[in-house]
C-alpha cells in the first residue's frame, strides 16, 4: 500500500524557493558592474536598498546620472535619489547625453573626465536607465584617454555593460576615435 504524499511539504519547498529569488532580487543591483574598483562602478536605476549598499559596501561618493531633465518625470526615481544623496553625503551630479544619439559629444567628455580626475569624488557610480549604451560610451571614453585602455580591451569592458551583445560598428569608431583627438 503506498502512502500518499502530503502537500505540506511541497509548499514549503516552494516558499523557501520564492524567499531565496526575492531577497536575490531585492539585494541585487541591476545591470551593476565594477570597472575599476574603488574607482569607478555602474548600473541602471538604482533603487530602495541599493543605495545604502552602494554606500556601505562600496564606500560610494559620487552619482553621475546620463539622464536628461525631461527624463526624471517619467518615473519617481528622481526624487528618492536626491533625497538619499542629500541625507547621506554623497555628490549628485547630472551628465546629461541624449537618448537617441548616445555618443557623448567633446563637452561632455570632458566634463566626465574632470569628475573623474577629482580623487574627491571616487568612487564614482555612473547610472542611467535601462539603455545602458550611454554609460558604455562615457565608460569607454574614461578607458581610452584617461586609463589607456586598448581598443580590444575598452570593447571587450563594455561588452559586458551592454548586456554582452557585440558593440555595433558606429560604437567601434566611436571608441576608436577616442584617442585620435589626444
Amino acid at each position: 500500500m503506498k502512502k500518499k504524499q502530503s502537500p505540506i511539504g511541497l509548499i514549503i519547498v516552494l516558499l523557501v524557493t520564492a524567499a531565496v529569488i526575492l531577497l536575490f532580487r531585492h539585494f541585487r543591483i541591476k545591470d551593476f558592474n565594477i570597472i575599476s574598483a574603488g574607482v569607478l562602478l555602474t548600473s541602471s536605476q538604482p533603487k530602495g536598498m541599493d543605495y545604502t549598499r552602494l554606500l556601505y559596501k562600496y564606500h560610494l561618493a559620487t552619482i553621475v546620472n546620463v539622464r536628461s531633465r525631461s527624463e526624471h518625470r517619467e518615473r519617481n526615481w528622481y526624487n528618492e535619489e536626491i533625497i538619499w544623496v542629500r541625507n547621506n553625503g554623497v555628490n549628485y551630479l547630472e551628465l546629461p547625453v541624449k537618448r537617441g544619439n548616445y555618443f557623448p559629444d567633446n563637452q561632455t567628455q570632458e566634463q566626465f573626465l574632470a569628475i573623474m580626475a577629482d580623487r574627491n569624488n571616487l568612487p564614482v557610480l555612473l547610472h542611467g536607465s535601462g539603455d545602458n549604451k550611454r554609460v558604455a560610451m562615457l565608460v569607454a571614453v574614461w578607458l581610452r584617454k584617461s586609463q589607456g585602455y586598448s581598443l580590444e580591451k575598452t570593447l571587450e569592458t563594455i561588452k559586458k555593460i551592454i548586456d554582452d551583445r557585440e558593440p555595433t560598428n558606429a560604437e567601434i569608431e566611436f571608441i576608436s576615435n577616442l584617442t585620435k583627438d589626444n
